[in-house]
Formats: structure tokens, C-alpha cells, sequence
């Protein structure tokens, strides 16, 4: 359980730095995300707790949370992988 719970915290850490990111790029990628942030930590919530309810042990509930993290940082891992946000582009001369 010690193990899972200190992969979540540092699967976790990592999640929150690339939000901080791409939150710090502004636009309408950043509105989204802040959305989905707080829509998907409401839905977590209450999983884990019907989980509970059902008779989940900890180490379930733990599994669940390092899921839905991973596939977090997978997405935000790509983060300029779509387009120029990041990018330098030349302008052409008219």
C-alpha cells in the first residue's frame, strides 16, 4: 500500500506540473483544462467513495486514482504535440 500510495503522490506531482503549464499558456486549451480538471476530481470523488461503499479495499481505490492520473499525464505529456504553441514560426514577407 506504502508503494502505490508514493507512485500516486509522484504520478500526481508530475499531473500537477504539466497543468501548471499548459494553465500558464492561457487561451481556450487552459479554459479546458480547468474545466476538466475540476469536473474529473468531482467525478474521482465520488467513484472512490461508491467503491467504498461497495466494500473496496484501499489498495482499489488507490489503483483507481493511479488509473485515471496516468492517462493524465499521458495526455498532458503531449502537450505541444498538436500545434505551434510553443513553436517559433517564420513569418513570410508579403
Amino acid at each position: 500500500m506504502f508503494h502505490s500510495l508514493t507512485m500516486l503522490a509522484i504520478d500526481a506531482n508530475r499531473v500537477i506540473g504539466l497543468r501548471v503549464i499548459k494553465l500558464m499558456l492561457g487561451g481556450r486549451g487552459a479554459r479546458r483544462e480547468a474545466e476538466l480538471m475540476v469536473s474529473e476530481k468531482i467525478d474521482a470523488a465520488l467513484k472512490a467513495s461508491a467503491s467504498l461503499m461497495a466494500g473496496a479495499s484501499g489498495n482499489e481505490i488507490v489503483r483507481q486514482y493511479r488509473r485515471r492520473v496516468a492517462a493524465n499525464a499521458k495526455r498532458l505529456g503531449r502537450l505541444n504535440s498538436n500545434g505551434p504553441v510553443l513553436r517559433r514560426t517564420r513569418r513570410r514577407r508579403k
